[in-house]
């Protein structure tokens, strides 16, 4: 619920603490964000653009594939991780939050903590704010100066997302976790070249762990690859989920899948990263 995240967030405009006045967050300078029915409050700054953010669609497809199950691997190495994290109250902030699934999984595993859903899209952020009874949603910017304050998380979770290194280093508090998930090589490569997806560089860990080099450093890895059997109707559904959804012809995509195996075995392959 908002109210559980209320004590970690600060005004977009000022950085100034935000108080939960009903249905209202207000901060002493007197900026006001109303918390939308659907019970996501937007602090994204007055000139914030949402062109790149997930469709009703892309959220659509990425609940249903992620509700069956298909990425629990996934789920129970990051929840894992972050239990190795000392305290379990404070907060649990996740960048990129899509849905909130991950951060749902995480809060399971640390009974005493709140969650913050932090993304760009008021279309997943709707079914975030829903999510987790101790989870609110945030609808911001990760290019943007976050709307938390210093040192507000115990662990920070980006899981298949932008990766904001100097905001990431000032909202975890000294002694937490980021933990960062992404696709290997390997991910999904039974469909990369039957679907026409992007497929993911053999340098993307070397690249994700130099961007984030001068804030933080890497101190443990978990390699999390897990066999598939996908229907055609899952299948596309990792395409509309994801920014392969932005690259494909809809009808190409079509015929495509209908010339695939039912069910298709793919290998999931993610790279579950802790950096302090």
């Amino acid at each position: 619920m908002l109210q559980d995240i209320e004590p970690y967030l600060v005004c977009p405009h000022c950085a100034r603490p935000l108080a939960l006045d009903a249905r209202t967050l207000r901060c002493p300078n007197g900026h006001g964000f109303d918390q939308a029915r659907q019970g996501y409050v937007s602090l994204l700054a007055g000139d914030a653009k949402q062109g790149t953010a997930d469709t009703a669609e892309m959220v659509a497809a990425r609940s249903d594939f992620l509700a069956a199950g298909h990425y629990a691997p996934l789920e129970r190495a990051l929840a894992a991780a972050a239990a190795g994290v000392a305290a379990e109250s404070g907060l649990v902030a996740d960048l990129g939050a899509g849905t909130g699934h991950y951060l749902a999984r995480v809060l399971d595993a640390r009974p005493g903590a709140a969650g913050a859903a932090l993304d760009l899209s008021k279309y997943a952020l709707r079914r975030a704010a829903k999510a987790h009874p101790r989870g609110g949603a945030v609808v911001c910017d990760a290019w943007r100066p976050l709307p938390l304050r210093d040192g507000a998380a115990d662990v920070l979770l980006n899981v298949f997302a932008p990766r904001n290194g100097p905001e990431m280093r000032r909202v975890l508090r000294p002694g937490g976790r980021l933990l960062v998930a992404a696709p290997t090589s390997r991910h999904l490569r039974e469909l990369v070249g039957a679907l026409g997806l992007l497929s993911v560089d053999e340098d993307k860990d070397r690249r994700i762990a130099e961007k984030l080099g001068p804030w933080f450093a890497p101190v443990e890895r978990t390699e999390v690859e897990f066999a598939l059997r996908l229907s055609r109707a899952d299948a596309a559904a990792v395409v509309g989920m994801g920014p392969s959804a932005w690259h494909t012809d809809p009808a190409a995509l079509a015929a495509a899948l209908a010339a695939l195996p039912e069910p298709v075995e793919v290998t999931g392959s993610v790279l579950v990263t802790a950096y302090e």
